[in-house]
């Protein structure tokens, strides 16, 4: 298994980072569609539809395979020998913002699920706030990985 993982590195890491793109993407985008729908849409009015509709495609077919993807993948390259080294910080720093990352992807799913039933209890400007959590995390991942401190 050890063999074919090494073997399998570059496509794995490639595959990674296209996953981590389309994740983070959905991540940045989504919480902006709350805004305008917290903000522009009343609720059973007849732009509300149209949102409920970009929400709940962009999570189920882009977010949540991209999800999945990213963390088939990084499991991969972790369990890839040389890859990791666990003596550091850096693979535990990753993984607390990796793990952050998809806990906000869920906080998100539930707010989709709130506006749906038409129970959203947030303002536009919160959803703005909460949209600079997967920038913080983005930077702490990337450095994490690139300085391996």
């Amino acid at each position: 298994m050890t063999d074919l993982l090494i073997t399998l590195y570059p496509w794995t890491k490639a595959l990674h980072i296209v996953s981590v793109v389309a994740w983070m993407a959905g991540l940045f985008y989504l919480p902006r569609l709350f805004v305008y729908h917290a903000e522009r849409a009343e609720i059973g009015g007849p732009i509300d539809p149209l949102f409920q509709e970009m929400e709940r495609k962009l999570l189920r077919a882009i977010m949540n395979p991209a999800m999945i993807a990213t963390w088939v993948f990084g499991l991969m390259l972790a369990l890839t020998p040389g890859i990791v080294d666990w003596s550091a910080i850096w693979p535990y720093s990753k993984a607390a913002g990796v793990l952050a990352m998809t806990w906000f992807h869920h906080w998100l799913g539930r707010r989709r699920k709130d506006f749906t039933a038409g129970e959203n209890r947030l303002t536009g400007k919160r959803y703005r706030m909460m949209n600079e959590l997967p920038t913080m995390l983005l930077v702490l991942i990337v450095f994490s990985v690139v300085l391996r401190f």
